[in-house]
């Protein structure tokens, strides 16, 4: 910590885990997002959902920014899922003005036909039933799992307090600050409210969200 005050950056305590905090938490939401491109979404939709909640950006448009290449297996014969796809043919983001959106010459995204077509094709190979899906499911499976998976890392002591866990996502991630961070924004929403759109959806809730939803208490 007081490395962290001599560069003047801000800085938690945080338990070894895969992830630490930030990435950890990301996981289940990127997890969701793709589940929900096969259910029926699209990329635009689950990224406009996530810029309008206040995020500098949404998961597709994340991966497309870092690099859809980053993490893959650099096998081209071995296709496991969309993203393996489109690594595949070489659209492995902004730096080849391809990824999960096109790009002209000044990174400027348009929806792909091509995703589209990749996307549909994986639909049809697993048999995913389809469904129209809103931008509230999108909401309670993308970023109410990030709660969920945040209150778990309290409950395994990786992290010291929820406040911790905010500042991790405000500075670290682009949370907007106005919602205060996921745990907060948590709080605000109601956490009976969290409990139920994450069990809506066949997700069992961290014991600790649960007991404080039943409490009226709050995350520490």
């Amino acid at each position: 910590m007081d490395l962290a005050k001599k560069i003047k950056k801000v800085a938690v305590v945080a338990g070894v885990t895969y992830g630490f905090i930030g990435n950890r938490m990301l996981m289940p939401r990127q997890v969701e997002a793709n589940k929900l491109l096969l259910e029926g979404a699209t990329p635009e939709q689950i990224d406009r959902v996530h810029v309008a909640f206040g995020m500098p950006m949404g998961p597709f448009q994340m991966a497309d920014l870092a690099g859809v290449d980053i993490g893959w297996h650099r096998d081209p014969n071995r296709i496991e899922n969309v993203r393996d796809a489109l690594a595949a043919e070489g659209r492995w983001g902004q730096k080849k003005q391809a990824g999960f959106y096109d790009y002209d010459e000044k990174r400027n995204p348009t929806p792909s036909p091509r995703v589209a077509e990749i996307i549909q094709e994986w639909r049809d190979k697993t048999g995913t039933p389809q469904h129209e899906v809103t931008d509230e499911e999108i909401v309670e499976r993308t970023l109410y799992t990030m709660v969920n998976e945040g209150a778990l890392i309290l409950e395994e002591g990786k992290a010291q307090r929820a406040s911790d866990v905010d500042v991790v996502w405000i500075y670290g991630y682009g949370w907007p600050v106005y919602r205060g961070g996921p745990m907060f924004w948590a709080q605000s929403e109601g956490l009976g409210k969290i409990v139920a759109g994450l069990e809506k959806h066949g997700f069992t809730a961290a014991k600790s969200l649960n007991d404080a939803a039943a409490s009226g208490g709050r995350l520490k």
